[in-house]
């Protein structure tokens, strides 16, 4: 299974680094100038102005942060999905090599994860099979399977965003092609 930070936790992360980065250099901006009675009483916490010049700094940073971010999610879907059509593939060519043959468009995906009832029964599928599970794309739509193929020998397809054949950008097609 493909784990991936959410956008969010990685700005979260980020402005929390900054925040103690920031409170550093505030409490060793008091340790360096300020007397022993001063640095105690100053260390019992922060005066209002730190804390809004700190506001000011993380509202600053998101501002330039999250635009950058938000188109992030697309991208990381589209590279999930390479992935997951990568690793189909493979799990694949490991039943061609177990059964001498790929699955039929009929047995589908669904052979790498439990041993196909219709013809052609294979007769030495690997007990646990070749997946967990029946994949489904980041989109939530199933992958695509063709046996022969109109681009290779197999096709592994997801039809991207739109779920639909065609497309560009996030709806463009991915395949093992």
């Amino acid at each position: 299974m493909l784990i991936f930070r959410q956008p969010s936790q990685i700005l979260r992360s980020q402005l929390r680094d900054f925040a103690q980065q920031c409170k550093r250099l505030i409490i060793t901006k008091s340790v360096l100038l300020d007397s022993p009675a001063q640095r105690n009483h100053r260390e019992a916490g922060f005066t209002l102005i730190e804390i809004m010049v700190v506001i000011a700094i993380i509202g600053i940073l998101a501002t330039l942060i999250v635009p950058n971010i938000m188109g992030r999610p697309d991208e990381a879907r589209v590279t999930a999905a390479k992935h997951d059509v990568g690793t189909i593939n493979q799990a694949l060519k490991l039943y061609r090599l177990d059964i001498g043959r790929y699955p039929t468009t009929e047995q589908g995906l669904k052979a790498l994860v439990e041993r196909p009832t219709s013809e052609p029964i294979p007769q030495n599928w690997k007990t646990g099979g070749y997946l967990n599970s029946v994949p489904i794309d980041p989109w939530g739509n199933p992958y695509y399977f063709n046996n022969p193929g109109t681009r290779g020998e197999i096709d592994v397809i997801s039809y991207g965003a739109d779920g639909k054949p065609g497309g560009t950008g996030t709806d463009a097609d991915i395949g093992n092609w």
